[in-house]
């Protein structure tokens, strides 16, 4: 199973592009995690900033954002999840 870059309402967009930008750059594709809307808000920001991160080492990526269910302690929840990968 790939790594999941997680990311809460509370985490630095910059930081997270970093992540999700040497990911890219590693492995061809990052798959970032996010579940609520602070959370998913803080991950579709840094995946715009990893874009341009990644746009200066000419690499174009898109995103596709899928819904995943997930299980958190014995509860049932959805989370998007974010496929960054080169066009």
């Amino acid at each position: 199973m790939e790594d999941i870059i997680k990311v809460a309402a509370r985490s630095r967009t910059t930081a997270v592009a970093g992540a999700i930008a040497g990911v890219v750059r590693e492995s061809d594709r990052a798959n970032v995690q996010a579940i609520g809307a602070g959370a998913v808000n803080q991950a579709v920001k840094a995946c715009a900033i990893a874009r341009g991160y990644l746009e200066e080492d000419g690499i174009n990526v898109i995103v596709i954002p899928i819904f995943v269910e997930v299980m958190i302690g014995d509860q049932e929840r959805t989370a998007m999840r974010l496929i960054v990968e080169p066009r």
